[in-house]
């Protein structure tokens, strides 16, 4: 369990030590020509100046001291400023600001199996000195593997896009911040016992893997061009309804059912065509 320690002001102890250091170079001078009394006293001076030297330390902001005092754990120091602290104490430096985790890309399988890269960025923090500095080897390789098998998971448990799966409620692809939300709890889950504190969590990078991207690129255009065609066929239908109905409404003219079916066939053909149709005027007859 992390506890936060509020030191002495190590102001009083830099000026008490400048006067040892002092006072031993003039016992040192006058030991010189007179006594060997005033050389110890010097040695004194100046081994005592050393030992309140060693229990100063300065802490920037945005960083932080880990104390042991032989073995045991004394407490963390997170303020910043000059502070005094038993010079028995030993130290570690650990920063609190904010970091970037580029992570690299990935190849991993999708849920439905396909081959997909994957890379995202994490920003990240140490929220837990004592874990951070105790619980795992070394916090920062410990945020990378974590990261890189969080990504790993994310990418298995979804689909890339919902070509494969139609009732796939989330998606690798079209997720956005549920996705994000997810794998920033992912992260949280297996960092928080290192104590590092997930800030934010995106992907940066999402595209299927090389050796299939060309073929998955033909399949979602052939689904764009069906999607397409459904809608222009739908309104086709809708608009040769209008027509018939608007044409027997009004008693412009009345069609028997084989003229009525030549009559949709020539409305399909030009609503749906790629192409504008060339008109051909009709001089004679209906029938002719």
């Amino acid at each position: 369990m992390e506890k936060t320690l509020k030191p002495m002001s190590g102001y009083l102890t830099l000026v008490i030590c400048l006067i040892l250091f002092v006072a031993a170079v003039y016992f040192f001078v006058s030991g010189v020509d007179q006594s060997i009394t005033f050389v110890v006293l010097s040695m004194i001076c100046f081994l005592t100046s050393c030992f309140f030297l060693k229990g100063l330390m300065i802490i920037q902001p945005n960083h932080s001291r880990v104390l042991n005092f032989f073995g045991k754990y004394v407490g963390s120091v997170k303020e910043n400023g000059l502070f005094f602290i038993n010079p028995l104490y030993s130290s570690q430096k650990m920063s609190l600001r904010s970091e970037n985790l580029q992570g690299q890309t990935l190849k991993v399988n999708d849920k439905m199996g396909n081959p997909i890269e994957i890379a995202v960025v994490i920003v990240w923090k140490v929220g837990d000195t004592y874990k951070a500095a105790f619980d795992v080897e070394r916090y920062s390789d410990f945020v990378k593997m974590q990261s890189e098998a969080a990504v790993r998971h994310l990418a298995m448990s979804f689909p890339y896009d919902n070509l494969e799966d139609d009732h796939a409620p989330i998606t690798l692809r079209e997720g956005g911040d549920k996705i994000n939300s997810i794998l920033e709890q992912e992260l949280t889950d297996r960092l928080s016992k290192a104590g590092i504190v997930i800030q934010e969590a995106r992907i940066s990078h999402l595209a299927y893997a090389s050796e299939i991207a060309g073929a998955m690129l033909q399949r979602q255009q052939a689904t764009a061009i069906v999607a397409a065609r459904t809608k222009i066929v739908e309104g086709a239908v809708g608009m040769v309804d209008l027509a018939l109905k608007k044409l027997s409404e009004d008693n412009i003219v009345e069609l028997d059912d084989e003229r009525k079916a030549a009559m949709v066939s020539n409305l399909m053909v030009v609503l749906c065509g790629e192409k504008a149709a060339t008109p051909i005027l009709n001089a004679g007859t209906l029938y002719n």
